[in-house]
């Protein structure tokens, strides 16, 4: 640590609990730009700001996505060790990966607030918590995890935008999960708007080829009904942009990507940059991206990363932590970038004014996959009332229950098919835009109905249902197929369009108010968290065998 570090941090503090609460100003989307309340032009000047989580290196992770996190903004103390170095950087934005909205977040959101900082905060959560590129959909597990979130997060002022996902899409054969991308942008930008929340809705794209990464882009902000509406667009799309590497050029590096987004119709920026592949790390790329060649498209960047972090490329990081946590020593990337960020200036243009408009989306082809029929607001209570109805229901003899519900899945259904009948009931399909009338329940439910459909067709015995201990037959549910599809049919014909998500029961209701929280107090969260939990149960090779097709009893 530096001689002038504890004095540094001794006058953060001081700026902390002198600044004002409503010091930080509203940011707001206008067209295809970003302005604080009072007019002028906002750029993200920001850093990745999350320590990383355990990495296990497989086929079936080639990314090296970690599998758990830890919450960077439950740690007062941490934060308030930290505050001194983001604003020797010279960062208005931080960006969070993964949040856990049990935990108490006041102290390092007023932390950040007072000094100054927005949070852009990623819903999803690793593993389960998020969609899953290889088998996607969007269910009332995952729709639940995100509302809980914001909801939480809330009643602070210094939220900037709320991220839907991360790199669900990565390849041209994959653009059909794009669907349940935009399908969650959808139903959030809902539910923001219905507790009067500014913050904006946001996606951070891996960067690719044009074939398909053009298309992505101008897809998650079209309007599929073609009435000029904003209801299904994001408001921020971020890129992943690697590209500069070393002491490059605008023209080496960035030409192509700011042609592809000259016309683009709302706000966009680099949501990481940073290559490491030929060190060290200059971060002449600031330059370039904070200036008048590049302002007209872009407004601004998140650097990647503060803490450290492994990745397939190399090794990421600008300070390290001693052992103890109450130390930081910053490397030359860190005062690199902070240099580059000090020069930067980008023009305060242009003034606030402008409108949006939502062209209509991007047709298929042999590189773009998704449909432009969206998925359904998943619905709660109307796979509530199916659980309930069910006549064979999942009861797991293990409390790790997320690592057999795709295995069961996978199983029941092969059962089904060999009985001549199909699990379409369950399917989700984002480039035919077809969608069972059960693929927006968590997959528990999904289990519970397969398994129930299985029971029935071999005369409700109850050997049928037992799937190796782990379902239970409910004796109120009806037994015949007539009548399990009549009560299946009521629970679901609500199921069906969009809606305005609502907190699940037993939630937090958010604030009356935006207004930045005032306690002081901080959870630390000294381990990471392992999700095993109801509400972030997704992917597992879920669907599978679920493509076969439809039930033997089928909901009408």
């Amino acid at each position: 640590m530096r001689a002038s570090a504890r004095f540094a941090v001794g006058l953060a503090l001081a700026g902390v609990f002198l600044a004002g609460v409503d010091a930080i100003q509203t940011v707001t989307r206008n067209g295809r730009y970003l302005y604080t309340a009072d007019g002028n032009r906002f750029y993200i000047k920001g850093v990745a700001y999350q320590e990383q989580g355990a990495v296990v290196a497989s086929a079936s992770n080639p990314f090296l996505e970690p599998s758990t996190f830890i919450d960077p903004l439950s740690d007062g103390t941490a934060c308030t060790r930290d505050l001194p170095y983001l604003q020797q950087l010279g960062v208005n934005t931080i960006r969070a990966y993964s949040v856990n909205s049990s935990l108490n977040h006041d102290s390092c959101m007023q932390t950040f607030s007072n000094a100054g900082i927005y949070t852009i905060i990623d819903l999803s959560l690793p593993g389960n918590g998020s969609m899953d590129r290889n088998a996607p959909t969007w269910t009332t597990n995952l729709l639940d995890l995100y509302i809980e979130t914001i909801s939480v997060f809330s009643k602070y002022n210094n939220v900037l935008a709320y991220n839907v996902g991360n790199e669900v899409v990565i390849a041209s054969n994959g653009t059909g999960a794009a669907t349940f991308v935009k399908a969650a942008a959808r139903d959030v930008k809902a539910y923001l708007n219905s507790i009067k929340s500014s913050a904006l809705v946001g996606y951070a794209s891996i960067d690719g080829d044009a074939t398909w990464l053009d298309p992505l882009a101008n897809y998650l902000s079209c309007d599929p009904s073609g009435s000029n509406s904003g209801a299904t667009a994001l408001d921020l799309f971020g890129l992943n942009n690697y590209e500069w590497c070393g002491n490059s050029t605008f023209q080496a590096s960035y030409a192509g990507v700011e042609g592809e987004f000259a016309g683009y119709n709302v706000a966009a920026y680099f949501s990481e940059f940073g290559c490491i592949t030929s060190p060290p790390r200059l971060w002449t790329e600031v330059g370039a991206l904070l200036s008048s060649q590049m302002s007209p498209v872009w407004s601004g960047g998140v650097a990647f990363s503060y803490f450290p972090a492994t990745s397939v490329q190399g090794q990421f990081g600008m300070v390290t932590i001693s052992p103890d946590g109450t130390t930081v020593t910053t490397s030359s990337d860190f005062t690199n970038l902070q240099t580059q960020y000090a020069a930067a200036s980008p023009p305060n243009s242009p003034s606030q004014g402008g409108t949006t408009s939502y062209p209509s989306c991007p047709q298929q082809n042999s590189t773009w996959l998704a449909s432009n029929t969206l998925p359904p607001t998943p619905n709660s209570a109307a796979c509530q009332c199916l659980e309930n109805n069910l006549s064979c229901q999942f009861t797991p003899t293990t409390s790790n229950y997320t690592a057999i519900v795709g295995s069961l899945l996978d199983y029941a259904c092969s059962l089904i098919g060999q009985s001549g009948g199909t699990c379409s009931a369950i399917s989700s399909n984002g480039t035919t835009g077809q969608y069972g009338a059960v693929s927006e329940c968590d997959p528990t439910i999904m289990l519970s109905y397969v398994m129930s459909d299985y029971y029935i067709a071999n005369g409700a015995n109850a050997q049928s249902c037992s799937f190796g201990g782990n379902g239970t037959v409910n004796s109120k549910a009806p037994s015949s197929a007539s009548a399990a599809n009549t009560v299946a049919s009521s629970c679901l014909a609500s199921a069906t369009g969009t809606s305005v998500p609502t907190l699940p029961s037993g939630a937090s209701s958010p604030p009356a108010s935006s207004s930045s929280g005032s306690g002081s107090g901080s959870s630390p969260n000294a381990a990471s968290v392992v999700l095993a939990d109801a509400r972030t149960l997704m992917g597992m090779g879920v669907l599978v065998a679920a493509g076969i097709a439809s039930g033997l009893w089928t909901i009408a």
